[in-house]
């Protein structure tokens, strides 16, 4: 058994087949997912695990060269708007249903617990080397 990183092993899996280029969305327990890509769910209940664990788990695992979240975050959840503009410098802003249509071109969705709205985020892989 892994003794760190991400012990999930549907997550661990999906991670290993990321590559250059693909789309992961991390999502709150209400975000609509497309049919289509890979899904982890993770969620327990109410708020667990919430958007900040997932996310702060999987910026240790993923290298990310873009981010794209719902320009609605600043206005109803502002603890949202600090961490994603903390853990991802040049973060996109879109309308909501924006975020949703690219949603459906992402290779892996990660549903958190999280209740508050507009805590999703579409990352965008990148490279180590």
């Amino acid at each position: 058994m892994k003794k760190a990183g991400i012990l999930n092993r549907h997550l661990s899996g999906a991670l290993a087949e990321l590559g250059h280029g693909d789309g992961v969305l991390v999502c709150d327990a209400g975000m609509p997912i497309p049919p289509g890509p890979r899904v982890v769910d993770l969620a327990f209940r109410a708020g667990v695990p919430s958007f900040a664990q997932v996310l702060d788990g999987l910026l240790a695992e993923l290298v990310v060269e873009g981010a794209t979240a719902a320009e609605e975050v600043r206005a109803a959840n502002p603890a949202a708007t600090a961490l994603l503009e903390s853990s991802l410098p040049g973060l996109a802003l879109v309308p909501h249903e924006r975020l949703k249509e690219l949603s459906a071109g992402a290779r892996l969705v990660v549903r958190t617990g999280e209740a508050r709205p507009y805590a999703n985020v579409l990352l965008r892989c990148g490279v180590f080397f």
